[in-house]
């Protein structure tokens, strides 16, 4: 049932406090919860529970959902990204009762007497208003994973470097059973135990084109945040499974994974033949190989533009130099910030700097077809960017989908 008009307003006045207070509010949340709970560590990303990330994104989440309590239309982008992040992570109905019992108790730690009981009613219903609607989403996706609705074990057949830094898995599903297909783009979540003696998983763009006797996913070392001064240089917080992955699972070790997911995809039951950009970073790389390799064999007449901006060593060169040999219709635009001697412009590289898209021969764009879909995937900020570029130059919103992971963070109109 829906809120009342004085309950909605309640949870809207509520809304103040929440800019003031809701990080602390969702710190709290974690602490008692995790600590009452200590299982459900397994769920949440430990690196950004130290960090501040995960209270932070939640607090988006939090405000976002109370800023629009009477137009909750406007947030379903966000809530099938997070559907599909928490049924990779295998989220349950039962998650729900616990999430919900110790937020709306921090709720009433951190707002004191103006947690009064009107407000925690409305507060209550809101909660479940929107827990109804993730599980229903849930169950829908679930249903879609058919055989394989949790974790399955699979086997690291080899490690191949793609870069300074970057390294592809070839998993090999255990039971020997054929893959399920799944959209160019989507992730699977992989998870390894750790040495805090709890299970922790991470979302990998798939890096391959279907294959039904494997899955490839592409991992970037994580050294983490960097803190610079004239004395030293340091590195905060690096990450734990994509660290551990590539420095100890060679192969023969065995990960799990969880079915694809995920609202970044190239649909490829729509046989558009309208021109396709994709615009990546760093490691943002991985969903776009997969887009281009599924182009590359089932429409190899659509136009493809890749532009990719790369500090170092460009991963994929040598395959993506082949996409661009075998078929005309595939163009690349490589930006290095670092230029080696090394080097060859308009060879390993076509722009010694960063992604500048004001440079590009404006067919390698495509802004002139009004059909054109673009891809963006990297650092959020980066996708930030990229996006308010084209949209300023006339490409609707619709047009432009963008790979996010964290459900919180940053405030975007697309996905």
């Amino acid at each position: 049932m829906a809120l009342s008009y004085q309950q909605s307003k309640l949870v809207k006045d509520t809304i103040p406090a929440l800019r003031e207070h809701g990080e602390k509010i969702t710190t709290i949340f974690y602490r008692n919860m995790l600590r009452d709970h200590p299982e459900l560590n397994s769920l949440f990303n430990s690196v950004n529970l130290k960090t501040g990330r995960q209270p932070r994104a939640l607090t988006s989440v939090i405000l976002s959902f109370a800023s629009n309590i009477t137009n909750i239309s406007e947030l379903i982008p966000k809530f099938e990204r997070m559907c599909n992040k928490h049924c990779s992570l295998g989220i349950q109905p039962e998650h729900y009762e616990i999430v919900g019992k110790y937020l709306l108790r921090a709720f009433g730690e951190v707002l004191g007497p103006a947690m009064t009981p009107a407000v925690f009613a409305a507060w209550e219903k809101a909660y479940w208003l929107l827990a109804k609607m993730l599980i229903g989403r849930e169950a829908q996706i679930y249903k879609d994973f058919d055989s394989w609705p949790s974790w399955r074990k699979f086997k690291v057949d080899r490690v191949i470097p793609e870069s300074d830094d970057i390294y592809s898995f070839y998993l090999v599903p255990l039971d020997g059973k054929k893959l399920p297909k799944f959209f160019p783009g989507q992730y699977v979540s992989l998870r390894i135990p750790t040495p805090d003696g709890y299970m922790q998983a991470r979302q990998y763009s798939l890096s391959e084109s279907w294959r039904e006797d494997y899955y490839r996913i592409s991992v970037k070392r994580d050294e983490g945040a960097l803190y610079a001064n004239s004395v030293s240089t340091s590195y905060f917080y690096p990450g734990l499974v994509s660290n551990m992955l590539i420095d100890h699972m060679t192969p023969g070790s065995t990960v799990e994974l969880s079915h694809p997911a995920g609202e970044f995809f190239l649909d490829v039951n729509n046989t558009s033949t309208m021109p396709i950009v994709l615009i990546s970073a760093g490691v943002g790389v991985t969903p776009m190989v997969a887009i281009a390799n599924t182009v590359a064999q089932t429409q190899p007449g659509r136009p493809v533009s890749w532009i990719h901006s790369s500090r170092h060593s460009v991963p994929f060169a040598e395959h993506l130099a082949q996409l661009q040999r075998e078929n005309p219709n595939f163009r690349t635009c490589i930006f290095k910030t670092r230029v080696t001697s090394s080097d060859v412009a308009g060879v390993t590289y076509d722009y010694g700097c960063r992604m500048d898209l004001a440079k590009l021969d404006p067919q390698d764009l495509h802004l002139q077809n009004s059909g054109t879909e673009y891809y963006i995937c990297g650092p959020e900020q980066f996708m930030l960017d990229i996006s308010e570029y084209l949209e300023a130059r006339g490409v609707a919103a619709a047009r432009i989908k963008l790979e996010l992971f964290s459900t919180g963070d940053l405030t975007l109109k697309h996905k």
